[in-house]
């Protein structure tokens, strides 16, 4: 890294500068398209292309590790568990009227306000320091290792549970609902009495 007066500024930005923007305003769109559509099963293919944009801007910030990170575990393992879940559940395939919780504007204010944190706490934290894109790739793939899975180990495990959780339970509705519908519609409801009534008479 490098002082910001070493820097050429921002009128003169480099060739990985402008793909870092289009890439990055692609994954933008990506993200909102995901949280505004009714359709469950675009909203988990969008978030592919939210989740692969991160890793296209990982990669041109020479972050080769973190990039890769991002498409095994994210875009192959989570999107793939929410796809599965949505198979298990017989999630709808068009557009559904559940997917919209009516507190679209609550939840636009607080994505707002976490954005606009977490923008003013990066640029306060890395005011005066720049990337070399155009350098060799910094840092150490043994050294973000160690740091993921010694200092962040907690969260890894937390959210893999999590995701058992939910493969769990989505395959615990798709067999209650398969057995529904074996039982039939005019199946008889069970009884708390075992000596159930035969037209009528006890």
């Amino acid at each position: 890294m490098t002082l910001a007066a070493a820097h050429p500024g921002f009128l003169s930005p480099t060739g990985v500068e402008i793909a870092f923007l289009l890439v990055g305003l692609v994954t933008f769109g990506a993200a909102v398209v995901t949280v505004t559509t009714r359709q469950l099963v675009h909203a988990a293919l969008w978030l592919v292309v939210a989740l692969g944009g991160l890793a296209v801007e990982y990669l041109l910030l020479t972050a080769e590790f973190i990039a890769w990170v991002q498409v095994l575990i994210y875009v192959g393992s989570v999107v793939v568990l929410l796809l599965f879940g949505l198979m298990l559940t017989r999630a709808p395939i068009g557009r559904s009227p559940d997917a919209d919780s009516g507190n679209r504007w609550a939840a636009l204010t607080v994505a707002v306000a976490a954005g606009a944190a977490l923008v003013w706490v990066v640029a306060d934290a890395f005011r005066t320091t720049w990337i070399d894109l155009d350098g060799p790739a910094a840092g150490s793939t043994a050294v973000t290792g160690a740091s993921l899975f010694q200092n962040w180990v907690l969260p890894f495990e937390a959210l893999s549970v999590l995701l058992l959780a939910a493969l769990v339970g989505a395959i615990v509705l798709s067999r209650r609902t398969k057995a529904e519908r074996a039982a039939g519609p005019g199946a008889p409801a069970a009884t708390g009495n075992g000596a159930a009534d035969k037209d009528g008479v006890r």
